[in-house]
């Protein structure tokens, strides 16, 4: 068992062909494998690298770029090699390649930008996790849209992704400097900006031009290949994402023995807004998931549970328990948990701990006011009773389509909760 971290710094050279044609029908799609000219540091010279590995360090893995054919199926147009993003990067763009990327890196970026590319009309920023959003916010500037992000869970942002939908300024850099990441990604940097974060050696920094015209990708679609383990292969079409605006949600209602039920009150022009913006951040969001978002921002989010009340219950904890780790750490720089730890050891006041913990519970880890957003429906109405109670929400949106809409709904009017339905379901596995 020596040299377990030597794992992480190996480079496996894979097997993977140098083009891959895919036949379907008779569409023609012609892919080739990426490999780049990247500066080894270790090495002290410049070499060929494909990706390092795949989603563990023992995974070989390459990358494909489309460059030839497309497809359309029925009346869908999909692939097209002109609209690269991650698979297009070239050594340029790798403004710092750090230790160079693996599998992770570069869909960790992807989904970033599948989430962005609805909220590219203002500085916002991703900040990504296995995949996942821990923090996603719009701001007034991309330094307030990342310590927005950031301040969401900043436990979980610790070696993770941040994309950003605008240029990379020196305000930025400040803002990230002093915390770890992996992965940088913007349209543009500045050189200031830049020099403040190379003192992160292994810190992987993209530049993708096309961020600036995200909003041309909001609505095309790609075909999915799920990889069986009998060798076969499931395929699917992306999400046809349906709600393109506010005119597309529907004010709940249900109907149930001959009863029509109705959503008392409408949600307010605040609750729209974080609405849509909730539900474009929830199409990058594994499922079984929820999260709670307000002005703009994400507060908690909830994802890979299986059932929907536990993982609104899971969700208001965390957000109960990230509220009390950012307080601790504005105050004296250090986490929950060793401020919690230190405190158990005599080393802090716990009258102080008690303080932070009853301030997590009085301002519900600061959920009050704020946004439910589900990927699936309601299947009965515990999910609204605990948001409500626990978490204080003032709306809800979600699917709808339950048996049960009616029950839910009653729930709703009961707390005065303002509910909308997509009628497109979000999950994502």
């Amino acid at each position: 068992m020596q040299g377990l971290k030597d794992m992480y710094r190996r480079v496996l050279k894979d097997d993977f062909p140098e083009v891959i044609r895919i036949e379907m029908g008779t569409e023609v799609l012609l892919f080739k494998k990426k490999v780049w000219q990247i500066y080894d540091q270790d090495e002290g010279s410049y070499v060929e690298r494909g990706l390092r590995y795949g989603e563990n360090p023992d995974q070989k893995a390459a990358l494909y770029e489309l460059v030839g054919g497309n497809l359309k199926l029925g009346d869908v147009r999909f692939f097209d090699p002109e609209r690269g993003l991650v698979s297009k990067i070239k050594e340029e763009d790798m403004v710092q390649a750090g230790k160079h990327p693996g599998k992770i890196n570069l869909t960790d970026i992807d989904n970033a930008l599948n989430i962005l590319k609805f909220l590219d009309g203002r500085p916002a920023c991703a900040i990504m996790k296995h995949n996942n959003p821990s923090g996603v916010a719009y701001g007034r500037t991309g330094k307030e849209a990342f310590e927005r992000a950031f301040f969401c869970d900043r436990i979980a942002a610790f070696g993770g992704c941040v994309v950003f939908t605008v240029p990379f300024d020196v305000e930025m850099a400040e803002a990230m400097s002093p915390y770890y990441f992996e992965v940088l990604c913007a349209p543009d940097f500045e050189e200031e900006g830049l020099r403040l974060l190379k003192k992160w050696k292994n810190l992987r920094i993209f530049k993708i031009g096309e961020i600036s015209r995200l909003r041309d990708y909001r609505y095309l679609r790609t075909v999915d290949f799920e990889s069986l383990m009998d060798g076969g292969l499931i395929v699917q079409e992306s999400q046809p994402f349906r709600i393109r605006g506010r005119e597309d949600l529907k004010l709940a209602e249900a109907e149930y023995k001959g009863r029509r039920y109705m959503i008392q009150r409408e949600p307010t022009e605040a609750e729209m807004a974080d609405m849509l913006f909730g539900w474009y951040v929830e199409a990058g969001v594994s499922s079984n998931s929820v999260l709670f978002v307000k002005d703009g921002a994400t507060l908690a989010i909830g994802t890979g549970e299986q059932d929907r009340v536990g993982v609104v219950d899971m969700t208001i904890f965390k957000a109960k328990r990230k509220f009390m780790d950012v307080e601790v750490f504005r105050r004296h720089g250090v986490s929950f948990y060793e401020f919690k730890r230190e405190v158990e050891s005599g080393k802090r006041d716990r009258k102080e701990l008690e303080e932070i913990e009853a301030m997590a519970e009085g301002k519900k880890g600061g959920l009050e006011g704020s946004v439910l957003v589900s990927d699936g429906f309601f299947p009965f109405r515990d999910g609204v009773d605990v948001a409500a109670r626990e978490a204080g929400i003032s709306a809800i949106i979600q699917p709808g389509g339950s048996e049960r809409d009616y029950e839910v709904i009653e729930a709703c009017n009961e707390y005065g909760i303002s509910m909308v339905f997509t009628g497109q379901r979000l999950f994502k596995h």
